[in-house]
């Protein structure tokens, strides 16, 4: 999903392809910078793929410039920068040109007499000379290196707009390759986001790497990207034992009682007025009414006075970087997670190092991309050229004792059949995008017992134009033009709908991407993250304001409205039909609430609406005999938040207090730690 590339759910750093609001025309490809042949070039890589280029160089007069070209699924990345710097190396003027999945890139900076003065398109201000290093909202990602240079020199630097970089060590290591032995210093810079953003540099403190969920590599050296992926978690990995080793503590799993508390009933669909709750050894022991239990032996009372308990939340479709993403999301009261799609060797080795108690994580049910070998396939997939790999890399998944396989938007047709009847007899979930080619009945008819994205839903009644290259960004940019004219009540959708009932099949709308992607014009944020305004790092919240997704050809934002409006009916039609729906964001987990905040939008009972993200998802991994609701026997997984959750769901934005595993962390301290600096809205 287009907002997914800046999103989901990995760093957002400088240069990753934020887009800015217009300041004028896009420059378009053919009149930005032409990299000169002596020009640094770096490579864009993911584990399955590579996606593009980027370059950097010195300009006769003394500038840094940078160039930047991807294709990423069918999303178009052509820009160029252009920085001077002081003799420090701190950026005195920039320019960025050209165009992202976002719309123009343009961004200006600039210093004169009276200071400095900046426009990103989405935000702009002023600074007296010499108060801090610009950071810049957007360009090519090479431009990271200016900073992780120039903090080098002074280990801690005050940032424009705002915040306060600091500079970490990491570890060094030797690269022997054909093209030059290197010296690879890893560095971790805290301030910008809320984990430490990691950057290499060699043994001149020049730009080597910066790796993600996808990395850019100094041409040459792309071959060594898993191996510095893999120091870089190991790195995380140490720092999430740390945390967890002070948060998962035996006193923190002493007997608790909540009382006087409002509780949400997930097995029934109704909220249950002054209730005590009672937990010993990760297990809920006695539910009774206000004030009837007694203080287990040992353990703690919490006044649930004005609040509301309900069971741990679950983002059912849920990327994660590392151990810093997943402690967000306990903070926001996530229990339990669905990973469709991280690599297989993440998956394993972080539900085993949860499983050990070295990292504090939800739960996760993991499943790996199969997408076929194709200039379109998914980054960070398990990539295959036949049927039969494609059953090999089911096979794969089940020996990895994975929850489930989720198929892509390139894979061939023809394969998904045979593919999900081997999953099904390993016991595999499947679900996926559509391939191209295929309307989502089809898939469904293969095995599909899952579609995720309500676009894929969409799907089934646009023209053969869209199906036909849905995996470019057709498949966003179809559903915005022609769902406005879909008629939910036609034989079509009705029988559709129907089936997808007597089928059983699940889906996952992650209908928040397309709020904030049709709806919004300027750059702002957009709902799902505008409670969180002042709670999050300077540099996150910078990036996370964006406007909607470019408009293209005829279509208007209005049109674009029309559009969205109809998917939300969409789920609503869904959910009266009795297709079971599991609410999941696609992106940082901070959009949880906001998705089953639409959902109510859609017709749903603020009850109902609260089951997709708690009972229903554990009905769907098949875990809900042992939790997803609160009752005598299953696991301590509970939130308490602040608030009335039957007359607002925004309440569970509010984290008082989060039991897993029947482990009790005080909501303000685990934000804390997460990188918040205090409370949503």
């Amino acid at each position: 999903m287009p907002r997914t590339i800046k999103l989901y759910p990995y760093l957002i750093i400088p240069g990753l392809g934020l887009g800015a609001a217009a300041l004028a025309n896009p420059v378009p490809k053919q009149d930005l910078m032409v990299p000169p042949e002596n020009a640094i070039h770096y490579i864009i890589v993911s584990e399955s793929n590579t996606h593009g280029d980027e370059w950097r160089w010195q300009t006769e007069e003394g500038a840094i410039a940078f160039r930047k070209s991807q294709s990423l699924r069918g999303w178009i990345t052509e820009t160029d920068a252009l920085v001077e710097l002081d003799e420090e190396g701190t950026p005195v003027s920039l320019r960025i040109r050209g165009v992202t999945p976002d719309g123009d890139a343009a961004e200006l900076m600039d210093t004169g007499p009276a200071g400095i003065h900046w426009d990103s398109g989405a935000d702009r201000g002023s600074a007296p000379a010499g108060s801090g290093f610009y950071l810049s909202r957007g360009g090519p990602q090479a431009m990271f290196g200016l900073l992780a240079e120039r903090i080098l020199q002074t280990g801690e630097l005050t940032l424009l707009p705002s915040g306060t970089a600091r500079l970490v060590e990491g570890e060094t290591i030797s690269i022997e390759d054909e093209d030059g032995d290197v010296e690879a210093r890893l560095l971790f810079i805290e301030g910008l986001t809320t984990s430490p953003v990691p950057v290499w540099v060699d043994g001149d403190g020049r730009h080597l790497a910066t790796v993600n969920w996808m990395g850019l590599m100094r041409e040459g050296y792309q071959e060594h990207f898993a191996r510095l992926r893999g120091i870089q978690e190991a790195a995380a990995a140490r720092s999430s034992e740390e945390v967890a080793a002070h948060f998962l503590t035996e006193a923190a799993r002493a007997p608790l009682l909540i009382d006087n508390v409002r509780l949400f009933d997930a097995d029934e669909g109704v909220f249950v007025e002054s209730q005590s709750v009672a937990t010993a050894d990760g297990r809920i022991t006695a539910i009774g009414p206000a004030g009837s239990l007694a203080v287990p032996g040992g353990g703690r009372r919490i006044d649930g006075s004005g609040g509301t308990l309900v069971p741990g939340l679950w983002d059912a479709h849920k990327h994660f970087n590392n151990g810093y993403d997943l402690l967000a999301n306990v903070a926001t009261g996530m229990t339990s997670i669905r990973s469709p799609g991280n690599d297989l060797d993440t998956l394993v080795t972080t539900r085993a190092a949860r499983a050990a108690g070295e990292l504090l994580a939800p739960e996760m049910f993991g499943a790996i991309i199969i997408d076929r070998k194709h200039p379109l396939s998914a980054q960070g997939a398990t990539l295959v050229s036949s049927e039969q790999e494609t059953i090999e890399a089911v096979r794969m998944a089940a020996e990895a004792d994975l929850w489930g396989v989720k198929f892509y938007t390139s894979m061939d047709p023809a394969w998904i059949a045979p593919a999900a009847a081997e999953a099904h007899r390993l016991g595999l979930h499947v679900a996926g995008h559509v391939p191209a080619t295929m309307r989502p009945i089809e898939a469904v008819r293969a095995g599909y017992d899952e579609i995720t994205h309500l676009n894929f839903i969409m799907m089934q009644a646009l023209p053969q134009s869209v199906v036909d290259v849905s995996n470019t960004a057709a498949r966003f940019e179809g559903p915005g033009q022609y769902a406005r004219d879909v008629d939910l009540d036609g034989p079509e959708m009705t029988a559709f709908i129907a089936e997808l009932k007597e089928r059983g099949t699940w889906v996952d709308p992650t209908i928040m991407i397309f709020e904030g992607s049709f709806l919004l014009d300027d750059p702002e944020l957009a709902p799902a993250y505008q409670p969180y305004a002042g709670t999050l790092p300077s540099v996150t919240e910078r990036g996370l304001t964006q406007g909607g997704y470019p408009l293209f050809g005829e279509v208007t934002r209005e049109m674009f409205a029309e559009s969205y409006g109809k998917m939300v009916s969409l789920i609503g039609k869904l959910h009266e039909a009795g297709v079971p729906i599991v609410a999941g964001t696609d992106g940082w987990g901070l959009e949880l609430v906001r998705e089953i905040e639409i959902y109510e939008q859609a017709g749903l009972s603020k009850a109902a609406a609260l089951q997709t993200a708690t009972i229903n998802p554990a009905r769907l991994v098949g875990i809900d005999d042992r939790t997803g609701s609160i009752a005598v026997g299953k696991e301590a997984d509970l939130v308490l938040v602040d608030g009335d959750v039957s007359t607002d769901l925004g309440a569970l934005r509010r984290v008082l207090t989060v039991v897993s595993d029947g482990y009790v962390m005080d909501g303000d301290e685990l934000r804390a730690a997460a990188g918040f600096s205090g409370r949503p809205r």
